[in-house]
């Protein structure tokens, strides 16, 4: 078959070349500027950023061939796998910067003071030992946590355990003057939904 690369939108694709492109759906609009194809360019557009990665993985490779010259169906394929190993690459990099924020966050949360205070509550408070047993233990805190010079504001939650049942801790927070107190605390029964106000 001749090369038809390069001819256009009606160029003939071989059928080696018009396969899915993982290049194309990992790095969209990055790939589109190296491959001549602009219209991964819709990637930046509200709605259809959703659609573009499987549009891109899906015909990315049959418009590559045909908005560029190629020297061969071997030269296209080989960079191709290419754009697909650097797509790999980034996502993983993504992904580790991704987890690392989460934990970093986490750690942030479970180490805060509003957090200890909350537990310190939980443990000292006389319902909630009759609800849970002791020893009671806790798990990582999600929610909002955020500080600005003395003052602050938490809105945490996080499982709390003990041999008589398990339950969640909702709190709220706030930081004056560099001191936290609780506006806020209640134990809510996992099993009955039963909701007590930590004192």
């Amino acid at each position: 078959m001749e090369n038809t690369s390069g001819g256009g939108s009606t160029a003939p694709v071989p059928a080696e070349v018009d396969r899915w492109n993982w290049g194309a759906f990992l790095l969209t609009w990055i790939w589109g500027l190296g491959n001549n194809t602009f219209i991964a360019l819709l990637a930046f557009v509200p709605f259809v950023n959703i659609a573009m990665p499987f549009v891109l993985g899906a015909r990315g490779s049959a418009w590559a061939w045909r908005n560029r010259r190629w020297e061969s169906v071997e030269a296209f394929r080989q960079t191709q796998r290419k754009w697909a190993r650097w797509g790999l690459v980034f996502f993983a990099l993504f992904f580790a910067a991704l987890v690392g924020t989460l934990v970093a966050i986490f750690a942030m949360m479970k180490n805060s003071e509003a957090y200890r205070i909350a537990v310190q509550a939980l443990n000292s408070d006389r319902d909630a030992i009759e609800m849970l047993g002791q020893p009671i233990s806790t798990g990582i805190p999600g929610g909002s946590f955020s500080v600005s010079g003395p003052d602050g504001e938490a809105r945490l939650s996080f499982s709390a355990e003990g041999p008589a049942g398990e339950g969640t801790v909702h709190v709220n927070a706030t930081r004056s003057l560099g001191q936290w107190r609780i506006d806020e605390a209640v134990l809510e029964n996992s099993e009955t939904g039963e909701r007590i106000t930590l004192r």
